[in-house]
Order: C-alpha cells, then structure tokens, then sequence
C-alpha cells in the first residue's frame, strides 16, 4: 500500500527532517502514527500523500509515485488535516459540490455517520463549532471509501462522547483492501482502536510494527511496590504500584499501553530497535 526507501527531507535551510528513512504501511489496518513535536509526523503525511516532494529516495503509495499527483491516485485518498477552512455552505451542499471528486462515495453513510454525530446536513458549516466541523469532515473522510484515509489529530476539539464515536464509527470503516493512518499526540484515544504502530524519532523511526509482534516481544504490568521484575524497559510509579513495560521473555500475554510504549521507545531506544530488529536507525 506505502513504500518508502531511503526517504530524505528537510525544509529550505532547516535541519535535516528525515535521513534514508524506510518504512511500509499494509492494507487492512489502521496505522497510528505517533512522535514527539517537531519528529515531522505531518509532514511525512503530506510527502505520502504528495503535498511535499522528496529531496532524494522514493516513495510508492498506491503504487504510484505520490508527487505526481495523478487523478487515479488522488480519487483514492482522503486526507484529513488538523487544521482546516471551509467554504460558507450548508453540508448538504459541501456533499453535493466535494463528493463527486470520489467514485466510491456513498451517501448512506455520509447520512449514517453524521447521525452517529448527532448533526443535521441543513446545518451550516460556518455556523458549526470547530468540533462539529471536524466531525463532518471524518463523516464524510470516512464515507469516500478511499483506499487511503489519512487523518491529522482527528480527535482534537472533540470532546468525550464525540471522541467515543470517532473510535465505533472507525472500528467499522475499515477492510482488508483499505489503509487508514492516524497521527495523534493523543495516545488514549487510539486504544482499542489502531492495530499497528510507528513511532517517528528525529530523522528516522524507532519503531513500526503490528500490534500483535509488540505485545509478543514486550510485556505491559503493574507491579506492586516491592515486586521485582527482570529486563524493564520504562517504569512509571502511580498509587497502585509500578507501571511498567519489560521484555516479554516468559511470553506472557499482556494488554499494550500506547502511552507506556512510547516512553519506553524514547528512554530505552537501543534495546527496543534491538527486540524489533530496526538496525537502520541511527
């Protein structure tokens, strides 16, 4: 679905923002993108996406090179961004004048979704809270039926409820044919809902991998205040005792804390790359 190799790219006399990056991206799951600020997660999308153009190494998204815009490519993509305009029309109208730039368009669940959001297509866009805007572009993200649906911290500016339908709705978008990537500072909201992870490091990745392989290699515990547990990779003290993330060495089946994975990768990097084998990384 995505292929990237040896991916370089800095902005105009800036820092070097990725160096020979490599990376893929199946079909069939949902991709949460994770990173600390600046680690170029947008960015990354627009060049996936074809908004921002390599300086050197290559890049295959749906087997078309992303720069060159191609129609047949661009009708299979939907991009969410965090930040957005709208034009002064009633939804109804935003459907009727954006969805014929997808063939696979289905109004039914355009209608379904923004019921599931408890919002009206008579209702104007402009007239919309930033979180009801956003919902009606994941309404209508979602309901494209792209191959490709790329979403930029989809859950800011929504609040509780909003974020509880965000995660039912995307449990039942996907397919073995369909790729949706999530970028998101806010790890909570993804649990139980994204099935493959990657974690962008400054110029690089510290780790891309299903669900399934993490919780394979890594164990997620809490252990009481005088408990002893071998080969810890990150520890967090709370009331209840440690939380904390260890090498799965007795093959214990444990349920995967985004959070805790992501301060394990940054404070015990060289271990984590050695367990998944991401020799590449520098």
């Amino acid at each position: 679905m995505i292929e990237i190799n040896n991916l370089a790219f800095s902005y105009k006399k800036k820092k070097q923002l990725f160096n020979h990056l490599n990376m893929q991206l199946s079909e069939g799951r949902i991709h949460g993108l994770l990173g600390k600020n600046g680690a170029g997660k947008t960015t990354l999308l627009k060049l996936i996406s074809g908004l921002l153009f390599p300086n050197d190494g290559n890049i295959k998204t749906l087997g078309y090179v992303p720069s060159k815009r191609k129609p047949s490519m661009l009708q299979d993509i939907y991009f969410l961004f965090e930040e957005f305009t709208l034009p002064d029309f009633s939804i109804q109208k935003f459907k009727e004048v954006y969805s014929g730039f997808y063939p696979n368009f289905n109004e039914n669940q355009f209608a379904e979704y923004l019921s599931e959001f408890e919002i009206h297509d008579n209702e104007k866009l402009n007239s919309l809270s930033y979180g009801q805007k956003k919902k009606v572009l994941i309404a209508f993200g979602i309901a494209t039926n792209t191959r490709l649906l790329i979403m930029d911290e989809p859950t800011n500016g929504l609040d509780i409820p909003s974020k509880s339908q965000f995660r039912k709705i995307m449990a039942g978008a996907v397919d073995e044919n369909k790729c949706v990537i999530i970028s998101t500072h806010q790890v909570r909201d993804l649990d139980n809902l994204i099935d493959s992870i990657t974690i962008l490091n400054q110029q690089d990745i510290i780790l891309s991998e299903p669900i399934e392989k993490i919780t394979e290699k890594l164990c997620f515990k809490v252990l009481s205040h005088n408990e002893i547990e071998d080969k810890i990779l990150f520890s967090e003290n709370n009331l209840r005792g440690n939380w904390a993330v260890a090498e799965n060495y007795k093959n214990e089946d444990s349920k995967l804390d985004i959070e805790m994975l992501f301060n394990a990768c940054f404070s015990n990097k060289k271990r984590i790359q050695e367990l998944f084998n991401h020799n590449n990384i520098s």
